[in-house]
């Protein structure tokens, strides 16, 4: 069986390039297929990947500016020349659920979430472009055609595999199409027991859509300490926005993250997220979350035990379920149990024998 791995881009480190790394580790020989990379970002992850990139990396800024070229993605896509391979699995949250396999071959798709910016957040995107420039009048229809393509590059897919159920809800409804659950591998090993810190902590890109603004002002309200692990576009926003009790810390290593999950009182996730790989994470570390209800979140937090949920995405409505929080007890030992189940061994198990099950049933 001859396979062959495809992914949207590599110019980033997220979940996603996590569930790709497992994907690597059950099958170090494939090769992977994607619109671009970039070596310096992925070289801690993907060195031993042979990476074959679309005629995208080629053109002027694709590394930092990608989303310039988002009408040529589909024709990148389409591009690849996957004919000596009897087995195509694509790790897509955007185009690579639209590489064409041959016709004895069959294409799985692991989705992370149906095109956000084409479907559930097309509005969100097009604000978040603006109003002022030529490409925001033209963006609209941009994303119209994308629309379509996307549909019909989805009903191409032999086998959907959806990363929670909250996500198979999604592709059923954009594409019409059932999806099996295989629930994201997630790294629960070798957290340090420590003593909790008077800190509450949150690992999170700095991006509009993550809430991070909810979360400081909430912090800001209570006056209590809050770690804030990632970076993006809007951290001198969220700077100006916060108060002394609020710590950026930026990208951190691995261990340096693992300290700072185990010794908060818990983890702050006010952001609706298709899976919520660092709320598992948090509790991997016997961390209880305080979680916005919504997503995957709902299917990975047991309320009571586990963690708790506030209902409106507002810092009024987090700042209430801090309250509650520390009202509460929670057992940490039961918490590092409940997460174990989303380990990286159990991910690789589960969809290599969903990979060769189908394979072996492909006609």
């Amino acid at each position: 069986m001859k396979i062959a791995l495809v992914h949207d881009h590599l110019n980033q480190i997220g979940g996603a390039e996590r569930v790709l790394s497992a994907m690597h580790g059950i099958w170090p020989e494939a090769p992977l297929y994607t619109l671009v990379h970039d070596r310096k970002t992925i070289s801690n992850f993907f060195d031993t990947l042979n990476i074959v990139p679309s005629f995208i990396q080629k053109f002027p800024f694709s590394i930092s500016h990608l989303r310039w070229y988002l009408a040529f993605m589909p024709a990148a896509v389409e591009s690849f020349n996957l004919s000596k391979y009897d087995v195509v699995l694509s790790s897509a949250s955007a185009f690579a659920k639209g590489a064409i396999a041959p016709s004895s071959a069959i294409h799985i798709c692991y989705c992370h979430t149906p095109t956000r910016y084409l479907w559930s957040d097309s509005h969100t995107y097009l604000k978040e472009v603006g109003g002022g420039s030529i490409i925001s009048k033209i963006l609209p229809f941009v994303l119209q055609r994308l629309r379509i393509w996307d549909y019909v590059a989805s009903q191409r897919v032999d086998h959907f595999i959806a990363n929670s159920q909250f996500v198979a809800a999604r592709i059923k409804r954009y594409y019409n199409r059932d999806a099996t659950v295989i629930y994201p591998p997630v790294d629960v090993k070798n957290y340090p027991i420590l003593p909790r810190m008077n800190y509450f902590v949150m690992v999170s890109r700095l991006r509009p859509y993550k809430k991070v603004d909810i979360a400081i002002r909430a912090f800001n309200r209570l006056n209590m300490p809050l770690v804030i692990i990632g970076d993006g576009e809007e951290r001198d926003a969220l700077r100006a926005l916060a108060s002394p009790t609020i710590h950026f810390m930026g990208n951190v290593d691995e261990r340096t993250k693992k300290k700072l999950l185990a010794g908060a009182l818990g983890f702050i996730h006010p952001q609706e997220e298709d899976a919520g790989i660092s709320a598992i994470e948090a509790m991997a570390a016997g961390t209880p979350v305080i979680a916005y209800g919504a997503g995957g979140a709902l299917e990975t937090i047991i309320p009571g035990e586990t963690g708790v949920f506030f209902e409106e995405q507002t810092w009024q409505s987090l700042a209430d379920a801090v309250i509650r929080f520390k009202r509460q007890s929670f057992d940490y030992q039961r918490i590092r149990v409940h997460a174990q189940q989303y380990s990286r061994e159990r991910f690789e198990r589960e969809l290599k024998h969903f990979v060769e099950s189908a394979y072996a049933n492909r006609h």
